[in-house]
């Protein structure tokens, strides 16, 4: 298994612009250690996108193509055997890389770690953002015209987990209670500790699965230890808890698929706080794909 990292520079899944960057400034720090393939996925420039709060499906068509387009990139990767790191741009762009590691693995389980559990439908969303919709959509959960490109099954709602969830929209409250989505809340892990709250997670993602699909969005972490995000929420993680949390899925790291980054903003990072943070955070994940790469080769010979 080879290590493959996606660029998804896409900021059309919410009305604030910079996601987009994100992508391309990590992909650029990257080049100083990391030396395998990179692909990058860009949003058509000539699409001119739509920022109306009062527009409840901005960017509707625009963020479908490029879901479409990054389905079909992840899709031929894992067939592939690699191990794909995708760094986003917007949330919206799990659609494309979530469900196409749950077309070629059939049964997986998803970790979710985001301060927005990304439950809504074109029903319940407030904003109109796509970047609100992916989750309940992976999860077959209504918003099929979001998921039309794809040709297996989607993620089970029970072998989902969100850790880290603040701010939850009261539609969304809704459709999570019905779901059969796990939640830990940031008041959780303060809690109970993180440790337990990812053996947890990790026990209900990977029962009975194939492996977990890791989405990790940047906004966990607190604004004013990591500000570079187009959404924030206060009374978010520290960098030693997000930190730790990269560590505990790096422990279990036989069972994740694939994994990616979201929401890093630099038009709104200050000093490259949320920068450095990502990088790390990323610079540990290929680190750790690049040990699983050898644990499996002496496995299997």
């Amino acid at each position: 298994m080879q290590t493959i990292v996606i660029g998804a520079e896409t900021d059309l899944g919410v009305h604030i612009d910079g996601a987009n960057l994100g992508p391309i400034q990590l992909l650029n720090d990257l080049k100083a250690f990391y030396k395998g393939e990179i692909l990058t996925l860009q949003k058509d420039q000539s699409i001119i996108k739509s920022r109306n709060l009062s527009d409840r499906r901005k960017n509707e068509y625009a963020v479908d193509e490029f879901n479409s387009k990054l389905y079909k990139l992840v899709s031929e990767k894992l067939k592939e055997d690699y191990f794909p790191i995708v760094i986003g741009g917007d949330h919206s762009i799990s659609i494309g890389s979530a469900l196409a590691c749950a077309k070629e693995n059939i049964d997986v389980g998803l970790i979710w770690i985001d301060a927005h559990a990304n439950y809504n439908t074109f029903e319940t969303t407030v904003t109109g953002n796509m970047n609100g919709l992916p989750l309940a959509t992976i999860n077959g959960y209504k918003n099929p015209e979001l998921r039309h490109f794809h040709e297996g099954k989607i993620i089970q709602p029970a072998k989902t987990v969100i850790i880290g969830a603040r701010n939850i929209d009261d539609g969304e409250k809704d459709n999570i209670r019905y779901s059969g989505v796990t939640v830990y809340t940031t008041k959780d892990i303060k809690e109970k500790g993180i440790e337990q709250i990812m053996e947890e997670a990790f026990q209900i993602a990977g029962f009975k699965t194939k492996g977990i699909y890791v989405s990790f969005d940047l906004d966990i972490i607190d604004p004013d230890v990591s500000p570079g995000v187009s959404v924030p929420e206060f009374d978010g993680l520290s960098e030693e808890e997000t930190m730790k949390i990269n560590e505990l899925l790096i422990k279990n790291m036989k069972q994740i698929l694939a994994y990616e980054l979201v929401e890093f903003n630099p038009l709104r990072d200050i000093n490259r706080k949320t920068e450095q943070i990502a990088l790390n955070l990323l610079a540990q994940i290929i680190k750790a794909a690049e040990a699983k790469k050898k644990w499996e080769q002496t496995t299997y010979y």
